[in-house]
């Protein structure tokens, strides 16, 4: 069976703790596929709401994710708080991935990784669009 391999970026641009809520934990104990995402998705807004996406003359220029993905490392468990690092590789002329490390606060150990494709979208005109040169720069700091 194939895995997805998440490759690590050279640096992380931005990093936010989440703690573990009982309600991200499955039947086994352990936090969720689906919970994880949210996680992730949590960490991301923070991420977005940093960065500023850009705006095109007051028109909706934003970023739509196109496909995501995880490697499990490790379990995590309610009442832990996980450090969620984010950065930036395989860029394109219209999208980029967004990388993910995920890592229990009080060990460090690596619990996740993962990644979402990311493409610019002009949600106006409902199309793809290249990089704005501004966001590309503030992604490869």
């Amino acid at each position: 069976m194939a895995r997805i391999e998440i490759n690590l970026p050279g640096n992380f641009i931005f990093s936010t703790n989440i703690p573990v809520r009982i309600s991200d934990i499955n039947r086994g104990g352990h936090v969720s596929w689906d919970s994880m995402f949210r996680i992730l998705d949590e960490a991301s807004v923070q991420f977005w709401n940093i960065i500023e996406p850009p705006d095109t003359e007051g028109g909706k220029v934003s970023h739509i994710t196109v496909d995501a993905g995880i490697n499990y490392k490790r379990q995590a468990f309610h009442g832990q708080t996980l450090k969620v690092e984010i950065g930036t590789n395989d860029f394109s002329s219209k999208g980029f991935d967004l990388i993910f490390r995920v890592t229990e606060t009080a060990g460090g150990v690596e619990i996740a990784r993962a990644k979402a494709g990311i493409l610019c979208y002009d949600y106006q005109t409902q199309k793809v669009i290249p990089i704005p040169e501004k966001l590309r720069n503030k992604l490869t700091k």
